[in-house]
């Protein structure tokens, strides 16, 4: 038999207090099923009945939630422990924000938080999302950034150090044996590239440049947010921020991707051809791992084009003073759709499927026609500024 249910995060807050009275208190205000109601109002007056005889209870802030007061001896303070059943309807921010709110409302103070075992990634992602927006910054940041907001803006260091990597589920299961150009440094990966290895090469060169691309209109879009006296345009800014880390985290992984395949056309070469069979197994893993090869760079074409909507607001309405920061990055992305349409061509070249070859091909003329007429559009709106400036 097994048994399935949405995800719980067991989550403590820490108050500036010993007295388990005032934290149940505190547990009471937040938590879903509140507290009976008395007729004087206090903690030990007489029930207030319903017409059933059952006691009338007073619901707290927080739907999903579970919670209770307690001492914790270890670092000699109370806590509000909770669970928090649908992390969708209540977040974690959510759950810290309203244990402060019950606090202050009784002269305390919400320090700090902590996580008892591992939560999903989304959920600190989530909250430095939130914690942005309440300090009207841009959204726009990266993952590791958000998360590192979460943890300052929840006290979540402030018991023991957290290690994301220890407590984030996503980072925890990540094989550490996994080999990740995304983990190299910056003069690693072009030691590499330049070596003697076919592997990485031109295919996650290219996903690299429209992985800069898509972060240089992203960074357009975050200093336009920041801009003084552009605090009404806070909002556009960070929804075209946000669009461009999802770009940029989409490209690096396919930087790796492609390397990926490139490895996977190896390993079908290197299957033995001794016998019929086997150069007949040989061949069709070669067929199949070329086809990969060729899908993988159409995909980095097709996202990297959809840097170029991202490119052309942030040259008309983006912070003028960045505009050829702009200019950079459009001339990234165009080298990005070319550079992997070379590499969809090269891997269909050797394959025997006609069909699937005309498919694709008609899709990267597509894409190559469409990135050159959108590059030729805004690369005028920056040459205009750039001239005006």
């Amino acid at each position: 038999m097994i048994g399935v249910r949405d995800f719980l995060v067991a989550y403590n807050v820490n108050l500036n207090t010993k007295s388990v009275r005032r934290a149940t208190s505190v547990a009471f205000d937040v938590r879903e099923n509140g507290r009976i109601k008395t007729e004087d109002g206090t903690p030990s007056g007489r029930p207030v009945l319903d017409e059933n005889g059952d006691p009338v209870r007073i619901p707290g802030m927080l739907k999903h939630v579970k919670a209770i007061g307690w001492y914790v001896e270890e670092y000699g303070i109370a806590q509000v422990s909770m669970n928090l059943t649908n992390i969708d309807e209540t977040p974690l921010h959510a759950a810290f924000d309203a244990c402060a709110e019950a606090a202050s409302k009784r002269g305390l103070r919400a320090t700090g938080s902590e996580i008892v075992g591992m939560v999903p990634k989304k959920c600190l992602v989530n909250a430095g999302k939130y914690f942005l927006r309440k300090q009207k910054c841009s959204e726009g940041a990266a993952e590791e950034e958000l998360i590192d907001i979460a943890v300052g803006s929840m006290g979540l260091s402030e018991l023991k150090p957290f290690d994301p990597k220890e407590k984030v589920i996503e980072y925890k299961i990540e094989s550490d044996s996994k080999k990740s150009l995304l983990k190299v440094k910056l003069r690693e990966f072009c030691n590499q590239t330049l070596s003697d290895s076919p592997a990485p090469g031109g295919g996650s060169v290219a996903a690299l440049m429209g992985a800069l691309g898509a972060s240089l209109g992203g960074m357009v879009a975050n200093l336009s947010a920041g801009k003084r006296g552009w605090d009404d345009k806070v909002k556009y800014f960070s929804d075209w921020a946000v669009k461009a880390q999802q770009l940029k985290d989409q490209l690096l992984f396919l930087v790796d991707e492609d390397t990926a395949a490139f490895n996977k056309v190896m390993t079908a070469f290197a299957l033995p051809k001794d016998s019929a069979e086997e150069k007949a197994a040989r061949t069709a893993a070669i067929q199949s791992a070329n086809k990969y090869a060729a899908e993988i760079p159409l995909r980095v074409m097709e996202t990297a084009a959809k840097s170029y909507p991202l490119l052309a607001e942030m040259a008309e309405n983006g912070n003028p003073a960045s505009i050829s920061d702009v200019g950079v990055g459009l001339l990234a992305v165009r080298a990005c759709v070319e550079g992997a349409s070379m590499n969809v061509r090269i891997n269909l070249a050797t394959l025997k499927d006609e069909k699937f070859s005309s498919v694709l091909l008609e899709k990267l003329r597509k894409i190559s026609a469409d990135s050159e007429a959108q590059f030729k559009k805004i690369i005028q709106v920056v040459d205009g500024k750039l001239n005006n400036s």
